[in-house]
């Protein structure tokens, strides 16, 4: 399953990239309530549905996210500058499941709102990126 959120802004990749950092994602997405302990690229966070490792990957226009011991195989992605509207942040995530219990569904849908709206929030206000 697959689930997208969009925000048209004037972001660059660089300026994405500076914002996702482990000990910001807490502050960008409320599902995930606990940063337990990071390095540059993985931690261990407490989520709306446990406790899971996260894993931060660079790819091009941004970053994927993945929870590699998930059943579910929840990943996602928040890129910027692609082709075809470079002036975008595309928030994608994806799950392993063609079908899943709705009130999951539902989770996941919020999940992708949140980032959208944590990302909008810090990207349209004033600050220094978090070290």
């Amino acid at each position: 399953m697959e689930f997208f959120s969009f925000i048209q802004t004037e972001c660059n990749e660089e300026q994405l990239i500076a914002e996702l950092t482990m000990e910001s994602l807490c502050d960008l997405c409320p599902s995930l309530e606990k940063r337990l302990d990071s390095t540059v690229d993985r931690g261990r966070y407490f989520t709306l549905w446990g406790e899971f490792e996260i894993i931060r990957q660079r790819i091009l226009g941004g970053y994927r996210f993945f929870l590699p011991t998930c059943q579910n195989t929840l990943a996602w992605t928040i890129t910027t500058g692609l082709p075809p509207h470079p002036s975008q942040i595309t928030i994608h995530a994806t799950i392993n499941r063609t079908s899943q219990d709705s009130d999951f569904i539902e989770t996941l849908e919020d999940f992708v709102q949140e980032w959208k709206a944590g990302l909008e929030k810090r990207i349209n206000t004033p600050h220094k990126p978090t070290p």
